[in-house]
């Protein structure tokens, strides 16, 4: 029952692939560069992530999503939305941020190239830190998106490889907290769109990040330890 886990750095992929780790094993996390502003920001942190959990790491680059445009991700003249803490939970000003950082089918490709990893490696499961704060306004990250890629894997895969999203039907705050239980490295992740020194704090992400760890008491410890 071993996994490939899909690491971006984040705190979604670092709770879900510490989760794994923890059962039924991980035998490779994956980190994915497709051009992405923060992408040194998260490689670094992945591999970090992954050293920390003693889990092997491996980097793929998919650079043709950046040349598809339109995300404020990969195009780095563009503004990256932010949202007032209190706009967080208001359902058209967060699809509005969604719309302008979507990557078209990025968690669909990527999902995608770790079944590939997993099928030449025999793991069975492909992790994913889908959540449901996130699935509000990405329905890439839905437990029917879950679904639906499972049943896609069992024709394209030889050892019908299934998605597992551990973190299905949590928000934020309890991410964090199945964080702590798990062991998971909060410290290491880089949650933050952009790729500054810290955190903006500003970026739907990090604004998201920031109300989670201030519910579960942890902010100022995280900021002093990841942040310094």
């Amino acid at each position: 029952m071993g996994a490939v886990a899909l690491l971006s750095g984040g705190l979604d992929s670092t709770v879900a692939t510490a989760w794994a780790v923890r059962n039924g094993g991980v035998d490779l996390a994956l980190t994915v560069d497709y051009g992405q502003r923060c992408a040194a920001r998260e490689r670094t942190a992945a591999a970090l992530v992954a050293s920390h959990l003693e889990v092997d790491h491996r980097l793929v680059e998919i650079p043709f999503l950046r040349d598809l445009g339109g995300s404020a991700l990969t195009d780095r003249s563009a503004v990256l939305p932010s949202l007032a803490r209190n706009d967080l939970d208001d359902r058209p000003k967060a699809d509005d941020a969604a719309r302008a950082v979507w990557v078209p089918n990025r968690n669909g490709l990527l999902v995608n190239v770790a079944a590939c990893w997993a099928e030449a490696i025999g793991a069975a499961r492909v992790v994913v830190g889908f959540n449901a704060e996130e699935a509000g306004s990405f329905p890439d990250n839905s437990d029917d998106f879950v679904a639906a890629l499972s049943a896609a894997l069992a024709y394209s895969t030889g050892n019908k490889v299934e998605v597992e999203s551990p973190l299905g039907g949590r928000n934020k705050t309890e991410l964090v907290k199945l964080g702590l239980e798990v062991g998971a490295p909060l410290e290491l992740i880089w949650s933050c769109y952009g790729s500054g020194e810290t955190h903006c704090w500003q970026c739907p992400s990090c604004q998201r990040l920031k109300r989670a760890l201030e519910e579960n008491g942890i902010l100022e410890s995280f900021q002093r330890r990841r942040d310094r």
